[in-house]
């Protein structure tokens, strides 16, 4: 039995110690937003949030992740509308749309260390995720504006 801290909460998972997370997430605990693709950690489509850092879930065995806070899209926001989400939608960033949640943890991960990234950082930082459909403007328009986006919202704090 593991225990693990995922969407700040705790979840007994009755599974072998070496499983992916990613198996856990969707097999298990029924969290389907983080998709499977490769399998093999080069897409980036299962990407999740490890205590700050994008991170791939078919990569991660459990025993890996006790004591860590994880973080699935199904976590950003308690009405789907984090500022990243959102701005995916007002930019129409999606087009088949499977590879986007693992964008968008990869971009929240990336802003939650650099706010305001430059294209440069924004490129760096999503290198490793991969779209079939070649919606990388789009993804780094929706960057920048979820950037602002979270700025408005600070200085209104």
């Amino acid at each position: 039995m593991t225990v693990l801290n995922i969407n700040n909460n705790k979840h007994q998972i009755d599974a072998n110690d070496d499983m992916p997370l990613l198996w856990a997430l969707r097999d298990i605990l029924g969290l389907t937003g983080t998709k499977y693709s490769c399998g093999s950690g080069y897409c980036g489509t299962c990407t999740v949030i490890v205590d700050g850092l994008a991170q791939r879930a078919c990569m991660l065995p459990l025993n890996s992740l006790v004591g860590k806070q994880i973080i699935t899209i199904e976590g950003l926001s308690s009405d789907s509308l984090h500022p990243v989400q959102q701005a995916w939608l007002d930019e129409n960033v999606s087009q088949c749309g499977y590879c986007q949640t693992g964008q968008i943890m990869a971009a929240v991960a990336l802003l939650n260390e650099i706010p305001d990234p430059d294209d440069q950082q924004i490129d760096r930082a999503m290198a490793g995720q991969l779209c079939r459909c070649g919606t990388y403007q789009r993804i780094r328009k929706a960057i920048h504006l979820a950037s602002s986006m979270m700025k408005t919202s600070q200085d209104e704090k």
